[in-house]
């Protein structure tokens, strides 16, 4: 054994021989094991695609329902493009996006459910996601109704998170420079956010997965997310206004994509220790063989993933330990 492997078998067994290092690795494995790196791409891709969209549907509606409130409108646009502080301020700007216009109720009605349609590319993508972290087999997903129905569920929760930004904005706003009502608002968004992500994390996971398997997660990827937003309005402040006089709107589309992933990943690093925690996928082995019993745990389960039919029969064995059904 050479001096390289020598360390790299210390450093296993020093983290195998710790729950918080076991489980800080274990989480970081499986999120390889999964290709959750390409799922978290994928996120993003949707997740940039379905932003428009859902902007000009927001609009949209506020422009049919709140017609005579122009104040209502500019507070409730300015709550959900804070949501997005690479580009918010670009788009709510002159040449941002404007509502959807008709000549017609059926050319309007046709467009809103376009507008829809177009926008659940990301919550379908977060099923499929959520699926695939809690290596759930195909036999046992929901089907296409069951997934549009959550789709719409995720949708409702959005437009909640809106409304809830809306109001502390205005507590915000009322409050003045005052440093009691700044804080009182940090900590009731950070609450609502994490409310959101438990809400979020429910309907997007098959309910194959118990709620209370959730919670640490979404209180991680709450967590995340508030300072994700923070250090998203640092750089628009700080490192992308001098960028965006040299590359224009390059530049914010870039930073969105960017901050896109990192939600998503900073998303399903969270749902992956709420798996970890709640199988005890931990600790995992560095260095192979020999396999720990959470090693033949996850690859057992990535197998049985991949079981597509009732009729269908998988096994799984391992050369040093017979283990399957």
């Amino acid at each position: 054994m050479n001096p390289i492997e020598k360390v790299v078998h210390h450093v296993d067994a020093f983290q195998q021989g710790h729950s918080a290092t076991a489980l800080l690795f274990g989480v970081v494995k499986k999120f390889g094991d999964d290709s959750a790196g390409s799922l978290a791409a994928l996120l993003a891709y949707y997740g940039f695609l379905s932003v428009f969209p859902l902007l000009l549907l927001l609009i949209t509606l506020l422009g049919l329902f709140f017609s005579h409130d122009a104040t209502l409108q500019h507070r409730v646009v300015n709550s959900a493009l804070a949501q997005f502080p690479i580009v918010g301020k670009q788009l709510a700007g002159p040449h941002g996006i404007s509502s959807l216009r008709a000549g017609s109720v059926p050319g309007l009605a046709v467009g809103l459910i376009g507008l829809g349609w177009g926008s659940m590319g990301v919550t379908q993508a977060g099923q499929r996601a959520m699926a695939e972290v809690w290596n759930v087999p195909g036999e046992n997903r929901p089907g296409f109704m069951s997934r549009l129905g959550r789709s719409l569920e995720l949708l409702g929760i959005l437009a909640f998170d809106v409304i809830v930004s809306t109001a502390l904005a205005g507590f915000v706003t009322i409050g003045g420079s005052m440093m009691w009502t700044r804080a009182v608002a940090i900590v009731a968004g950070l609450l609502v956010n994490i409310a959101l992500f438990v809400l979020g994390f429910r309907v997007l996971t098959p309910k194959s997965v118990e709620t209370r398997s959730l919670v640490t997660g979404a209180v991680l990827a709450a967590l995340g997310w508030s300072v994700l937003q923070n250090g998203g309005i640092w750089l628009v402040g700080h490192q992308l206004r001098h960028a965006s006089q040299v590359y224009g709107y390059f530049a914010s589309i870039l930073g969105l994509i960017s901050f896109l992933f990192l939600a998503a990943e900073i998303t399903l690093y969270s749902a992956e220790l709420n798996v970890v925690r709640e199988r005890h996928l931990y600790p995992r082995s560095i260095v192979q063989p020999p396999l720990t019993d959470a090693d033949r745990d996850v690859l057992e389960a990535i197998v049985y993933q991949g079981k597509r039919r009732p009729e269908q029969l998988v096994q799984v064995h391992f050369s040093d330990r017979t283990r399957g059904e």
